[in-house]
């Protein structure tokens, strides 16, 4: 979508991410960091992020970390 990450920028971005080492195996972090990113960017409560980066209390969750 316009104004998520791009194959470069993510390769960037994923070379500097701690790996996360428990409990469950994350969701696709690439789509967590656009779900934060498209939250930041437009300002719109978390409950009105689109499905496409799946649950918004995922990305709120990592926000608030």
């Amino acid at each position: 979508a316009r104004g998520d990450l791009t194959n470069e920028q993510w390769v960037q971005l994923e070379a500097v991410l701690p790996e996360v080492r428990m409990g469950r195996p994350p969701r696709d972090r690439r789509v967590v960091i656009n779900a934060i990113r498209w939250r930041v960017r437009t300002g719109s409560p978390w409950r009105d992020m689109p499905e496409r980066y799946g649950p918004w209390e995922t990305a709120y969750g990592l926000f608030r970390q």
